[in-house]
């Protein structure tokens, strides 16, 4: 007996392709977003072989769409950007403004209306938020004030994106496209009438959301979650996210997406947000993998060959226009070159929002086909060169940082000169504590409540002049760079604390620091293992690991609790650590925990 399959083929084909794709990507040291979009190539009409039925893709990246956005509006925190607005709302606005224009330049070179030069510019402007948060996160940085900036700039863009989706289709027979559903309200009222029906359905969705939708969604997961189902829980909420794209399309004539990023916003002050993020992570996931497919599908990987120039062009406006416009803004507001390259990096490729204004474009008649086909191919690579360009940020910031002249011109522009040292010279059996973050200034605050003298080295010109203000001794510098740490009189210093998170920078401080002065004390702060054993071969006073030191603190914790005595507990949390000190860089293929060796031996 036949049976209708064309929804299973397309579904068990796109996850078991993207899966293959992913690995072979993360093998690669790829993002797996690079691997679900050829896995969509794979299987879609451009290739031989299978060929996936594109109406239910489309259905399918639809569906994507909204559990992507309800996931966006359930992670959103004001918070976060508030507490980096004073760059991430401007920088991120000039920054769209500067790649639109620099995208709606190179339709127009293409021989394209105003209309899909705007959707094409818009386009190339915003980042990916999956292959930004995973660079960071993989990189240490998603908690360093590099990382916040980054991401209350994404915050922006994601906002930004989200208005562009409300106002698109108003405009949109302005601009030479049609209304939604092919009418002609926009040619027929007006520009003006038509913008201002637009933005009162979506300031009468706002208010019913906000008012309402608040209360509503939160008491009706209240409900699910005292039933104590786990199944009634997350099918409340995965019907909240549905429901509400679908109910805010109907009644008032806005995007599934932005319907979704509303429901996943008001769900967000509950109390049970995290709950409800953990229940529907597996269903977010799993389509939004079949929306990369389904865009990877759509994806002509001829116009590689075809259209070579217009690729590398698309490409120059990603990683080129959009680098140098990030680092422009980020030095015009006086921070330092290496958050500025971090930035630059950051955001030097596209992605799920790319996707989303190109099928709104295509389906309002804005932006013709090779314009997807463009978007998708700048993608694909600018994606797959994000981790050379966080590596060449790297290396241009440890180049600067040895020629402190250049750095200094380039961190200098627009702020008044700054001195580099902000202390009286002469200084002896002091602290010298590079970093003031989160760490260095919980230690700092440490050192001063016992009146022991130290000096903050720090490349936030900013941060330096706010110590100097309440008379904390401050050099202002990249500390790697030649002459920054002597003049924190490193020489006749007692100890060196490396409070920042890059690990490559602390040894090189260790050397200049023996250099100038053979027995410093010191103690760095690193993220990786390795890097951990490879600082302590070199005779570090103390090195630590983050993870390590939270495990350890776990297991004091874990073992008082179930009933060994405090001393008992901190020995052997104390030998634990000087095992893992001792402990050859490469573990057996089979380690046995250490507390079960242990539980039977005699007391």
């Amino acid at each position: 007996m036949h049976h209708a399959t064309g929804l299973i083929s397309i579904i068990a084909l796109g996850l078991v392709c993207a899966f293959v794709g992913g690995m072979a990507a993360q093998r690669l040291r790829l993002p797996p977003l690079v691997g679900y979009l050829v896995a969509g190539i794979a299987i879609g009409p451009f290739t031989p072989g299978f060929v996936g039925d594109p109406e239910l893709a489309a259905q399918l990246a639809e569906l994507g769409v909204i559990l992507l956005m309800f996931g966006v509006g359930l992670h959103f925190s004001l918070k976060d950007l508030m507490a980096v607005r004073a760059i991430a709302l401007p920088g991120a606005v000039v920054q769209i403004a500067a790649a639109t224009a620099m995208g709606a330049g190179l339709a127009a070179a293409f021989g394209w209306s105003l209309g899909a030069g705007i959707v094409f510019g818009l386009a190339l402007s915003v980042a990916s938020t999956v292959v930004l948060l995973r660079a960071l996160e993989g990189r240490g940085l998603l908690d360093s004030d590099k990382g916040r900036i980054a991401v209350g700039w994404l915050i922006v863009e994601d906002l930004a994106m989200v208005l562009a989706l409300v106002l698109l289709p108003a405009l949109a027979p302005s601009l030479g496209g049609v209304a939604p559903q092919g009418g002609q309200g926009g040619a027929a009222h007006g520009l003006l009438a038509t913008l201002a029906l637009t933005l009162a359905k979506v300031g009468v969705f706002m208010a019913v959301m906000l008012i309402g939708g608040r209360r509503f969604v939160p008491y009706l997961l209240g409900l699910a979650a005292r039933t104590g189902s786990r199944e009634l829980f997350t099918l409340a909420v995965l019907a909240s996210a549905v429901g509400i794209a679908f109910a805010s399309s109907e009644l008032f004539g806005v995007s599934f997406a932005l319907g979704a990023f509303f429901a996943g916003m008001v769900l967000a002050e509950s109390d049970l947000s995290h709950q409800a993020a953990a229940d529907s992570l597996p269903l977010q996931d799993a389509f939004a993998v079949l929306f990369f497919v389904s865009v990877g599908m759509l994806f002509d990987p001829g116009i590689l060959i075809r259209e070579p120039l217009s690729v590398l062009g698309v490409l120059g406006v990603i990683v080129v226009g959009k680098s140098l416009a990030a680092i422009a803004i980020v030095l015009a507001f006086g921070h330092p070159v290496g958050t500025a390259l971090t930035i630059a990096a950051s955001l030097a490729q596209i992605g799920e929002f790319s996707f989303i204004l190109a099928g709104l474009g295509i389906g309002l008649k804005l932006l013709p086909e090779p314009g997807r086909d463009l978007i998708l191919g700048g993608a694909l690579l600018s994606i797959t060169l994000n981790p050379l360009f966080f590596a060449l940020a790297e290396r241009a910031s440890a180049w600067l940082g040895e020629r402190p002249e250049w750095r200094r011109r380039l961190e200098r522009r627009g702020a008044a000169p700054l001195a580099v040292g902000g202390h009286e010279p002469g200084m002896a059996g002091h602290a010298v504590l590079v970093g003031y973050g989160r760490v260095g200034s919980a230690i700092a605050g440490a050192l001063a409540d016992w009146n022991l003298p130290y000096v903050v080295v720090e490349r936030d010109r900013r941060r330096v002049e706010e110590l100097r203000a309440v008379g904390v001794p401050a050099v202002f510098g990249d500390a790697a760079a030649p002459g920054i740490l002597e003049a924190a009189d490193i020489g006749s210093a007692r100890l060196l604390v490396v409070a920042t998170p890059d690990s490559h920078q602390g040894r090189r401080l260790l050397r200049k620091a023996r250099a100038a002065n053979p027995t410093i004390d010191s103690v760095v702060r690193t993220h990786s293992d390795a890097e951990r054993r490879r600082l302590e071969e070199d005779g570090v006073g103390l090195v630590l690991m983050a993870e390590r030191e939270l495990a350890l603190g776990m297991m004091t914790y874990a073992l008082r609790s179930l009933g060994v005595r405090e001393g008992d507990a901190r020995l052997f949390v104390d030998t634990s650590r000087t095992e893992s000190q001792v402990a050859p860089a490469t573990e057996p293929e089979s380690p046995a925990p250490e507390l079960r060796q242990r539980r039977d031996e005699p007391e």
